[in-house]
């Protein structure tokens, strides 16, 4: 059986804890078999969140074990990229702006 990862470990536990007293001040619970509920419930809210916290572990590992595979036998090496093309710039210098207008609604 695989350890938790030390998220899982705060995600559930944080999870318990905020759940608990989310529903204790809820329902206002008095009695001890309701609370007794509330902690189950709460428990398996936890370890249903730490079960499905998804972890890095298995895809770092994966990528690690690709980028080692070594090239076949006999395999060419791969190409170099060619170096891009300058571009050539054709078209015109834009026009300059006109002179602002002496008020809002003048016209020429």
């Amino acid at each position: 059986m695989p350890r938790p990862h030390p998220a899982q470990l705060v995600y559930g536990s944080a999870t318990v804890s905020c759940a608990t007293l989310a529903m204790l001040l809820l329902f206002e619970t008095r009695s001890g078999a309701w609370i007794a509920v509330i902690a189950l419930v709460s428990l398996a809210l936890g370890l249903l969140v730490a079960l499905t916290v998804p972890t890095a572990g298995p895809t770092l590992r994966r990528r690690r074990t690709v980028a080692r595979v070594p090239a076949a036998v006999g395999s060419r090496a791969p190409a170099a990229r060619p170096d891009p093309a300058p571009a050539t710039r054709t078209a015109a210098a834009p026009a300059p702006a006109p002179a602002a207008t002496a008020g809002l609604g003048a016209r020429n």
